[in-house]
């Protein structure tokens, strides 16, 4: 499983030992948090070459952008391009440990509260096991099974639809026609869709009436073989706008995110949402897991941060996205996998 890089660049290649240092730079700086040294490169490489050669080949990978001196005279730091080439190059995703998935699975399968709760414990147990800040988008609203339909008639040429769905909740929701339609025929157009559609996702009612248009309008007419389609469609916007963030306060441990105007800056963005939830719609198409890197994400306040996504499936539809947000100094080799895991995990516990 290789995650998707987020840019399109023409990145140099580097050399054996130009990408060895970069990627044991990379590794001890996620570790430590502090500038790495020459000696210190040299001694966790494995290479065979001179401090020097050490030296040089650091100025190089400077010069090209890939590492920086946050002080004249102390070791490299990766920067967002060294980091970009380490994931998209050099990245060995690490074999989540069996107590880790083990964890997911059982507090995953344990979750109570329908969708609501195990949507609302997934993003605790992200922030939980990475010590940051867990993002889950609420699953969309198509993705919920029609168990039953109603059409009441109201005034002035409007009808009360009743949806049941999963396996009590209630949705209702008005819609106005072109004129007054009898309970009867509302009761024929209900009925038709509870005979072909009951105990499919609404995503799948809206096809079944697409398929059987002209049945449908034969049974009940235009306009109400219309509303059946309307009554089982949500707006494109309804369906991703909402998502539970857990762990906000757990970025405030990462003095390399920035100043405390930015850390304001970043928390209130993750309590308004919005900004936030635009980055993970633009991540439903994705295949696999993502990765941004700073200003990748195009999210001002999030230029100092890492995002790690991945999409969430039910039934092999995509239904959502789950992630990460965190300093770009984290551990990218568990946290890819565990991102991963969880989406997939997650999109089982939906379906059952």
């Amino acid at each position: 499983m290789a995650p998707e890089s987020r840019i399109e660049i023409g990145m140099p290649s580097l050399d054996a030992r130009q990408a060895t240092l970069l990627k044991t730079l990379v590794e001890q700086f996620i570790a430590e948090g502090r500038p790495v040294g020459s000696s210190r490169l040299l001694a966790c490489s494995g290479l065979s070459v001179s401090s020097a050669t050490v030296r040089s080949i650091m100025v190089d990978l400077a010069e090209r952008g890939y590492v920086s001196a946050p002080h004249t005279s102390s070791g490299r730091i990766p920067t967002p391009l060294g980091y970009r080439f380490f994931v998209d190059s050099l990245l060995e995703p690490e074999r989540l440990a069996r107590q880790t998935a083990s964890e997911l699975h059982e507090k995953l399968r344990d979750s109570s509260g329908g969708r609501d709760g195990l949507t609302n414990d997934t993003s605790a147990l992200l922030a939980d096991l990475t010590r940051m800040a867990g993002v889950v988008s609420v699953p969309r609203s198509d993705l919920r099974t029609l168990r039953q339909i109603e059409f009441l008639p109201l005034s002035d040429c409007r009808v009360l639809v009743v949806l049941v769905v999963d396996r009590e909740e209630v949705q209702n929701r008005v819609v106005q026609l072109s004129k007054n339609y009898s309970r009867e025929s509302l009761e024929r157009a209900a009925a038709f869709i509870n005979r072909h559609a009951a105990g499919r996702y609404l995503f799948e009612v809206g096809e079944v009436l697409r398929r059987q248009v002209q049945e449908a309008e034969a049974a009940v007419g235009e306009e109400l073989a219309v509303l059946m389609q309307q009554a089982v469609s949500e707006s494109a916007d309804a369906d991703h706008a909402g998502l539970v963030i857990a762990g906000e306060p757990n970025l405030l441990a990462f003095a390399e995110i920035g100043s405390r105007e930015r850390l304001v800056a970043l928390l209130r963005a993750l309590d308004r949402k919005r900004e936030i939830a635009g980055l993970f719609r633009r991540c439903l198409d994705a295949d696999g897991v993502q990765i941004f890197i700073g200003n990748e994400s195009g999210v001002t306040v999030l230029d100092e941060c890492s995002v790690v996504t991945a999409p969430y499936r039910v039934d092999g539809e995509v239904a959502g996205v789950l992630g990460v947000i965190g300093p770009t100094r984290m551990a990218y080799q568990r946290i890819v996998p565990l991102v991963d895991l969880t989406a997939r995990m997650f999109g089982v516990g939906l379906k059952s």
